[in-house]
């Protein structure tokens, strides 16, 4: 089956106020995506998506529909789908960087493979190992009394593991997790997510500050770009070390691994810029013995689903001790496919229906088109 070219259509669908996520890069209040199809001269489309959130993701609408359709559509044309690899080597050539663009392209291959073989995309993976993926909620970063009715409301619905937002205010982020902590009791697991917002100094202090309050991990403590300034945080504190923002590839998992900077890993299909690469990270990591979770940057239905074939399959993932992040449905007040993905508090699941198992609804795309 060979490439005949995709098509991009840009949607802006708004999150719902009460649960929008404000942290260290400013209020997560609004999520453009940037949706792929990719077809086939044998009629079977694919779906992809891009996190086109700049300040998250450092890509846009604008730009990734640029380079998909004037620079990868012509180089990929007439390949192969089911050789993802080289599809992904070429494109790899072809852009530097821009990894949620490309990881669009990657996961419209794995639902193309899927619907082609009648079977989810898990089972092309090597086969569901768990039945269901563990997840947790995202407090956002406000004042603590807020944040300890959203922290309240997510343990209603269901959630045992939760993570707050912080790296806003030193201060301030430890009575937020203080004020957490007491309104869902001792019996909820609770990590905290700077996304790279304190200094050195500060994330030792205030982590050193919340360990008493039982916290299992502190993600992303310090900026990235620099594994030695959080090896030398996880060197004087008790709390495991998460490393987001700071690994988009198999060498940034590895350098961190020389450094000694983290414990886990947290890896995205967006942010790796596709499945396969994600699983290459997450075996890195696993062979310098860190763990593995999968981080969201807010996804819709699409990316999300691609999140959860990875996670059910994925060998290096420690869902036991970090729980995924694949919650980015919950969040908004609609979503652009036909059947919401069966993701409850606590757990996410494929629908099993073949490739990534969702289809878009046409009403709700043209609705939510965005420009």
């Amino acid at each position: 089956m060979r490439i005949t070219g995709l098509e991009t259509i840009p949607v802006d669908i708004p999150l719902k106020p009460a649960v929008a996520i404000r942290g260290s890069k400013g209020m997560h209040d609004r999520s453009p995506f940037l949706l792929l199809r990719l077809h086939t001269d044998e009629g079977i489309t694919g779906l992809g998506e891009v996190s086109a959130t700049p300040r998250w993701s450092g890509e846009d609408a604008v730009t990734a529909a640029h380079f998909l359709e004037t620079l990868i559509a012509p180089q990929i044309a007439g390949q192969n789908t089911a050789d993802i690899g080289n599809i992904t080597r070429i494109m790899n050539r072809t852009l530097a960087g821009n990894w949620f663009t490309k990881a669009a392209v990657e996961m419209a291959l794995w639902d193309i493979a899927g619907k082609a073989a009648g079977a989810p995309a898990f089972r092309l993976l090597g086969g569901p190992l768990r039945d269901f993926v563990p997840t947790k909620w995202s407090v956002s970063g406000v004042e603590p009394a807020k944040a300890a009715r959203i922290a309240a409301w997510a343990v209603e619905q269901g959630f045992r593991y939760l993570k707050v937002k912080v790296g806003i205010e030193a201060e301030q982020d430890v009575e937020r997790v203080r004020a957490v902590r007491e309104a869902v009791g001792p019996e909820v697991r609770l990590g905290v997510d700077a996304n790279g917002g304190w200094s050195p100094a500060e994330a030792v202090y205030a982590i050193r500050r919340i360990e008493d309050l039982g916290i299992v991990f502190a993600e992303q403590p310090v900026p990235p770009g620099d594994p030695e300034a959080m090896a030398q945080v996880r060197r004087q504190v008790r709390v495991p070390i998460l490393a987001d923002e700071s690994v988009y590839t198999v060498e940034d998992a590895r350098a961190l691994a020389r450094a000694g900077a983290a414990d886990a890993v947290s890896v995205y299909v967006g942010k790796s810029g596709g499945i396969g690469t994600a699983l290459e990270i997450m075996a890195a990591a696993g062979a310098a013995g860190m763990g593995a979770t999968i981080g969201s940057n807010l996804e819709l239905g699409v990316a999300s689903a691609a999140m959860i074939h990875l996670a059910l399959a994925a060998p290096d993932l420690a869902t036991d001790l970090y729980p995924c992040d694949i919650i980015g449905p919950l969040y908004y007040e609609d979503d652009v496919i036909e059947e919401p993905l069966p993701i409850r508090p606590g757990e996410a699941r494929a629908t099993g229906r073949p490739g990534l198992g969702v289809e878009l609804d046409e009403a709700k795309v043209h609705r939510y088109r965005a420009g």
